[in-house]
């Protein structure tokens, strides 16, 4: 199963009043597992940056001035996304932006169940918690030292880890080695998990221990658990 844990950056909050897209970052996992490829790109969003925007990311319009515009990228981020499940925190902002830039293009549009919203799927889980990406952060140990500003490719390594945990933590790798190279229109680096920070607490009671003792203690002189 391929997944694309995505993330944009923008030049404020609403398409409709003339906001773009200025960055793209996104990451792909294959059955949970990050691969290595991945997907960035800045673009040249043809206005100026509000200072409220470059105050949350940093990006100018002097930066962007020689990036490509969204219609030179279009072709290249949806051959990217293919048919995968997006993975976004509040997916309904970043498909809202996505689906209008590819509109003023002429592009096809993503389908909104395309989109895995994961600040739902925290909600759900920590209902009346804080779920933004920094708070999961601390739930999980996810180490976001690096996050001094919103960035989109960093956001979307960060979130993909948080991701992990909210459905119930990183399995091991039985996929062995899923290779892949960079697949980037900007310059992505691979990715690949860290080691938490401390481990997680057994979930076998002292109680449940001392029973499955017992049990193994009827087997006979020699079962396979005392090898």
């Amino acid at each position: 199963m391929r997944e694309i844990v995505l993330d944009t950056e923008t030049t404020g909050l609403s398409p409709e009043e003339g906001h773009r897209i200025v960055e793209i970052g996104a990451v792909e996992l294959h059955n949970h597992m990050p691969t290595g490829r991945t997907y960035h790109q800045y673009i040249n969003p043809d206005r100026d940056m509000p200072a409220e925007a470059f105050a949350i990311h940093g990006i100018s319009e002097d930066f962007l001035a020689d990036k490509p515009r969204f219609a030179q990228i279009a072709d290249a981020f949806l051959a990217f996304a293919g048919s995968a499940k997006l993975v976004i925190h509040n997916a309904a902002f970043d498909m809202r932006f996505l689906n209008a830039e590819l509109r003023w293009c002429e592009k096809p549009q993503l389908p909104p169940g395309q989109a895995l919203d994961t600040l739902e799927i925290a909600r759900r889980r920590f209902p009346g918690a804080q779920n933004s990406l920094d708070a999961l952060c601390r739930r999980f140990n996810v180490d976001n030292s690096a996050r001094e500003k919103h960035g989109a490719l960093l956001d979307s390594e960060i979130l993909a880890e948080v991701y992990l945990e909210l459905i119930g933590g990183r399995q091991p790798d039985f996929a062995l080695s899923v290779v892949g190279g960079s697949s980037n229109g900007g310059s992505g680096e691979a990715w690949a998990p860290r080691p938490r920070s401390k481990p997680l607490p057994s979930r076998l009671s002292e109680e449940e221990a001392n029973r499955h003792k017992a049990f193994v203690e009827t087997l006979g002189d020699a079962p396979v658990w005392k090898s």
